[in-house]
């Protein structure tokens, strides 16, 4: 049986065109994440296929041309630029006696190097133990004695038993502990909504410049790289948009392309702040190659959140990098701001930025007085949950009335749900007690 080793940075690099032209862009972002998680790249082997193989993925006689790659490059570790089965990457470890490792498995050892708050270690640890639990070979059983007792002496647990058993403990554990921190997260929402200040999240393409334009726009120092997944925990600052108005700038992870679902799912609790932003700023690198297909990738991981429908204002950042192209704002057919083309690097078009902020968030929260009857209790509870509640007057008739700011869409799926709900806009007495929200 391989014992499959422990290091190993010496890597060749695996690509398939499965039932598509070849996508040279492609390879250059496999070749950016191995060179982001450390490796050494001694080595390219591509091919196409219409389908992949379903014992070795790649099929036998590339898995040769591979080996015979690894022995000429001393290469010790090969990484697969696509998704492979558990059995599938143990059938080409046996084969090539290396390592082998697929495009999720990359991610992950690159967030795990990435992680720097206590949160951030928590959540990659999770992914990491979701995407293993498939994967169990010999990696646990050293931690800990087999149990035995009363009844249960024997031959004891096999050990893919014991791994099992020792990981499902472990992901316990880590789910207790990430449900503190959302609980924590979910009180500072509070405090905000509290505090009626409108919260914007950058979201984009890993490397798209969100942690420079982040810096441009809050100087808060955060750390910032031409790299892959430079940063990963989430930073919220706070942001004058001019005119007396502040928001909550949230600064999140990169999205890539085939990004892990083990990811997705263990970073719910930092991608909760995209979920409650009253405006997604989409960064988009105006001078990639694959600009598109990067927009389309980072939606469908919007969508997998459940905020792909959420308003978005899109920031096209390195205009410095593209020839003739000045900085700009860009109208849809209603004349609200949907795109914005700046340069987070030289500074240039920020201050588009800020006054398109201006004019999308008095478009997108709106002030308003709803009155709720004694029997509405459930749907004030639900105010202070989702919007922010300015006054909470009590009736005469033991009802309430509530001095509310929520997004346009809130209100009218909240309209569309309870039609004869009292709905007035706010007063002029009401815009001046509140000249923050005017």
């Amino acid at each position: 049986m391989f014992e499959r080793p422990r290091g190993g940075e010496r890597t060749v690099l695996v690509h398939l065109d499965l039932g598509a032209a070849s996508d040279p862009d492609a390879l250059t972002e496999l070749r950016q994440l191995a060179e982001s998680a450390g490796a050494e790249v001694v080595g390219l082997v591509r091919g196409a296929r219409a389908s992949p193989d379903p014992r070795l993925f790649v099929g036998s006689g590339k898995a040769e041309e591979i080996k015979a790659l690894i022995a000429a490059e001393g290469a010790d570790l090969v990484i697969v630029d696509h998704g492979l089965s558990a059995a599938q990457e143990r059938n080409l470890e046996r084969l090539l006696q290396c390592r082998v490792l697929d495009r999720s498995g990359l991610i992950l050892d690159i967030f795990a190097q990435r992680a720097r708050s206590f949160e951030g270690k928590l959540q990659v640890e999770l992914a990491q133990l979701q995407h293993l639990s498939t994967r169990l070979v010999r990696g646990w059983t050293h931690l800990e004695r087999q149990k035995g007792g009363i009844g249960l002496r024997g031959p004891g647990e096999t050990q893919l038993e014991s791994d099992r058993r020792l990981l499902a403990r472990r992901v316990a554990v880590l789910n207790r502990r990430l449900a503190r921190i959302v609980q924590q997260r979910a009180q500072g929402r509070r405090a905000r909504e509290k505090a009626a200040l409108p919260t914007l999240s950058l979201v984009g393409y890993t490397n798209a410049g969100k942690s420079t334009l982040f810096n441009r726009l809050t100087q808060a120092g955060v750390y910032q790289a031409d790299q892959l997944f430079a940063t990963l925990d989430p930073t919220l600052r706070r942001l004058p948009l001019g005119d007396g108005q502040v928001a909550i700038l949230a600064d999140t992870v990169g999205f890539i392309s085939d990004l892990p679902h083990e990811l997705v799912a263990a970073f719910r609790s930092t991608l909760e702040e995209t979920r409650s932003a009253d405006l997604l700023l989409h960064v988009v690198d105006a001078a990639a190659p694959r600009r598109d297909e990067s927009m389309r990738a980072v939606q469908e991981v919007l969508d997998e959140i459940g905020v792909g429908d959420n308003p978005q204002l899109q920031v096209f950042n390195k205009i410095d990098l593209v020839d003739d192209c000045p900085a700009r704002i860009e109208r849809d057919d209603q004349g609200l701001p949907r795109r914005v083309w700046l340069s987070a690097q030289s500074g240039e078009g920020t201050d588009l930025l800020l006054a398109a902020l201006r004019e999308r968030l008095a478009s997108e929260r709106v002030h308003r007085w709803v009155s709720l009857a004694p029997g509405e209790g459930a749907l004030r509870a639900w105010f202070f949950a989702h919007a922010r509640v300015l006054r909470d007057l009590a009736t005469e008739a033991g009802g309430w009335e509530l001095e509310v700011v929520l997004a346009r869409s809130q209100l009218e799926q909240l309209l569309g749900r309870y039609p004869g709900l009292a709905v007035r806009p706010e007063s002029p007495a009401a815009i001046a007690a509140e000249p923050s929200l005017a």
